[in-house]
Order: structure tokens, then C-alpha cells, then sequence
């Protein structure tokens, strides 16, 4: 069996995906499985968070982006809701310190307006907490639904344009991406999808216009950091051609 350090060293340096963006799926299924509770998932589900986190500041990643809690997730029952809530908020609380250690400045978005006070006040000290740290970006998509995200840029844009300051002649796909919650990211590279279902659910469709996709039936609470790796092993064996012949991507580059 390749251990993780063999699998690290089958990585080539020069191409690892700049961005990777996640979906966290089959904490419930995993507890079901289990025999225990969804929360008991969630809860193993954190710990995966940690190491993969770990394992993307390792190889090279500049941005993880998870999806932590989607707009649809509102209308869970509610006692999972707040389990969910304050479990986030306590993770990255104990996590902070490791986060700082290790250089990993934590973000967020979606909307914030729609968590419980107590969570977004919280979430807030440990952004800033970590608002100096140069490594790689966590960002927790959470309250977080891209239909929502696109929405919202449209509507900015079109303030902006009743106010005179944005022309609706100017407006292309650079000026949209520039009024979407990541407009200060990368799009992703990468997006990896755990617990089987082979679908994007609502999760940054604008930006993955490009992205290699990756779909494995591990649950997230089993997903490891030789499966994260294993991924970007598989990203790199695949020819991005954005459109163009394998014969123009290899002529450029040769140049």
C-alpha cells in the first residue's frame, strides 16, 4: 500500500490546483451506518475538515473553499440546524490556534445576515483572528447557495447602473465574476465531491465553469488526506484544453 508521503512525492510541484473547492457530503449517512445520530457525523465530519485542511497547506493549495451549510439546509429539522450551528462555530473556535500556527487565514461566504447572532459574532473574531496569517485561504461557504450568490451580483450591478457608475454595455463575464462573493479568489481548479451523488447542488456554478470535477463514494467522515491527494493525482493526469485542441495546449506548452 503507497503511503501518504510516497503518494505526495508522485505530485508534480509545478501543477498543483490553485483552488479547490469541496462538498462535504454523507456525515448523516456515515451516522446511519454507524447507528448513531446525524450529529454524531457531523461531528466525525470535523475532524476530516482539520486534516484536510492540513494536507491542502502541505502540498501547495492556495484556497480550500467547503461547503459547510447551504441555503437548502434551512429547512432541516431544526434541532439539526442548531446542532449544525454550534458545532461550526466551536470547531473553528478550537481551531483557530492551529490555523494561526499554521498560516491559514479563514474567510467565509454566503449569507451572514441569516445566522443566529451568536454564530456570525463568533465566526467574525476568528476571521479576524486569522486576518494576518499569509498561508492558505479556508473559506466556509455557509448559508451559502450560488442562485443566491448571482442574484446578488446581478442586483449590484444593476444599482450601479441606475446610479451611472457601471455602463450595462460594459458589463462581461469579468465584471459579473468581479461582484461575486469570491471575486477576490481564484475559480476553483478543482472540485472534489464526496458520498456518492453526482451533482453540483447550487455550489459556485459560475465559477466551476472550467473546473476538473472529482466524485468519490466515500463518505466525508472517511475521506483522508491519501484521498485528497489521490484526487490531485487524478486532476493532473487530465489535459485542460478551456475549449482549445489537445495539439494547441501542447504547443503552448512547449513555448
Amino acid at each position: 500500500m503507497t503511503s501518504l508521503s510516497d503518494k505526495i512525492q508522485q505530485l508534480d510541484a509545478t501543477r498543483i490546483p490553485r483552488h479547490v473547492a469541496v462538498i462535504m457530503d454523507g456525515n448523516g449517512r456515515w451516522a446511519k451506518e454507524h447507528g448513531q445520530a446525524r450529529s454524531f457525523g457531523h461531528e466525525n465530519g470535523v475532524t476530516t475538515v482539520r486534516q484536510i485542511t492540513e494536507i491542502a497547506s502541505e502540498v501547495g493549495v492556495k484556497y480550500l473553499t467547503l461547503y459547510t451549510f447551504s441555503t437548502e439546509n434551512w429547512n432541516r429539522p431544526q434541532d439539526e440546524v442548531d446542532t449544525l450551528m454550534n458545532l461550526i462555530v466551536y470547531s473553528i473556535e478550537q481551531q483557530t490556534p492551529d490555523l494561526i500556527k499554521n498560516n491559514v487565514r479563514l474567510t467565509t461566504i454566503g449569507d451572514m445576515s441569516r445566522l443566529p447572532e451568536f454564530a456570525a459574532s463568533r465566526l467574525d473574531k476568528c476571521m479576524m483572528d486569522t486576518s494576518r496569517c499569509t498561508g492558505l485561504v479556508l473559506c466556509l461557504a455557509l448559508s451559502y447557495s450560488s442562485r443566491w450568490e448571482i442574484v446578488q451580483a446581478c442586483r449590484k450591478m444593476a444599482s450601479e447602473a441606475v446610479a451611472g457608475t457601471l455602463a450595462p454595455d460594459s458589463i462581461d463575464d469579468q465584471v459579473l465574476s468581479a461582484h461575486l462573493a469570491t471575486s477576490d479568489m481564484p475559480d476553483p481548479d478543482l472540485l472534489i465531491r464526496t458520498g456518492g451523488d453526482l451533482r453540483v447542488s447550487n455550489y459556485l456554478l459560475w465559477q466551476i465553469a472550467y473546473s476538473e470535477l472529482y466524485f468519490t463514494s466515500k463518505y466525508w467522515p472517511d475521506f483522508t488526506k491519501e484521498d485528497f491527494v489521490d484526487a490531485i493525482i487524478d486532476y493532473q493526469a487530465r489535459e485542460r484544453r478551456y475549449g482549445k485542441t489537445s495539439e494547441q495546449v501542447n504547443q503552448v506548452n512547449e513555448e
